[in-house]
């Protein structure tokens, strides 16, 4: 695991804000354009742990890889990465390894906040590899999706709660879409220590990988009917419909990551078979 010393010259300092005057502050930007061919990706801008690098193509679709250049999130981190496809893009973007939450200098939370600007007609998936929440951390993420009418997006978020047969530190996430302006889905879940029953059955139970796979496009005609994949020992899936008719959500639990993704590539077959893509 690499220092805190990044090997990118785009490093933001810490300012002066008492309640994080120990953590980081970066914010890495992203932006994906068409010229009228294809799929561009003019701006690249890194920051603190966020190293961004172009891959090769895929078809259409530009694809951008978010590296790490140093141990983030620490507690007091404030960190923050901007995308946004504009009109007519085809992108994907994703990471090279897990993000781990770890216990920082100071026993202020880390913030992580993702936003994803789409654009008419255009396509965005996010697609990053999974959220390690480790003992004495504590994290917050937040994912705001700002939709045009006509653009398709598919999201996945993978939280494994705690390492092998260690507790987890506190961790809230919250996922916040909007289409053309309305709210079609706003929910928040907390997990560890400071969330009561978090590991209740009603809640998680002994499984410690949970995640969600969010696909909404306006090429739905109707929106299939509700899904669940249910295995006792390999975790559980429901894939339903939200109340906007362009959106599905499947929602997962698993003892391991490996069952999760299982779970969640089932469930984005499932919606893709019928015929449907984002």
């Amino acid at each position: 695991m690499k220092s805190r010393t990044p090997d990118t010259p785009h490093t933001t300092r810490p300012t002066a804000n008492p309640a994080h005057a120990t953590g980081l502050r970066a914010t890495a930007r992203l932006r994906a354009t068409h010229n009228g061919r294809t799929t561009t990706v003019p701006l690249l801008h890194s920051d603190g742990p966020f190293h961004l690098r172009r891959l090769r193509p895929q078809g259409e679709r530009a694809r951008v890889c978010v590296l790490g250049a140093m141990s983030a999130p620490l507690g007091g981190d404030q960190l923050a990465l901007d995308i946004t496809a504009a009109a007519h893009t085809r992108l994907e973007v994703t990471t090279a390894a897990a993000t781990i939450a770890l216990r920082g200098p100071t026993p202020d939370p880390a913030t992580y906040d993702v936003g994803l600007t789409v654009g008419e007609d255009a396509s965005l998936h996010w697609l990053p590899q999974p959220l390690i929440s480790t003992p004495g951390s504590s994290l917050h993420q937040t994912y705001r999706v700002e939709l045009d009418g006509r653009s398709h997006v598919l999201l996945r978020e993978e939280q494994l709660l705690g390492r092998c047969a260690e507790p987890p530190g506190h961790l809230s996430t919250r996922l916040t879409v909007l289409r053309a302006g309305r709210t079609i889905l706003d929910q928040q879940t907390v997990y560890g220590t400071q969330a009561p029953a978090w590991d209740g059955p009603a809640v998680l139970g002994s499984h410690r990988a949970t995640g969600q796979l969010l696909l909404v496009t306006p090429d739905f005609e109707s929106p299939p009917a509700p899904l669940l994949l249910d295995d006792p020992l390999r975790g559980h899936c429901i894939l339903s419909p939200l109340a906007d008719d362009t959106a599905l959500l499947a929602t997962a639990v698993a003892p391991t990551l490996a069952g999760l993704r299982r779970l969640l590539d089932a469930a984005l077959a499932h919606a893709l078979g019928t015929g449907r893509s984002a």
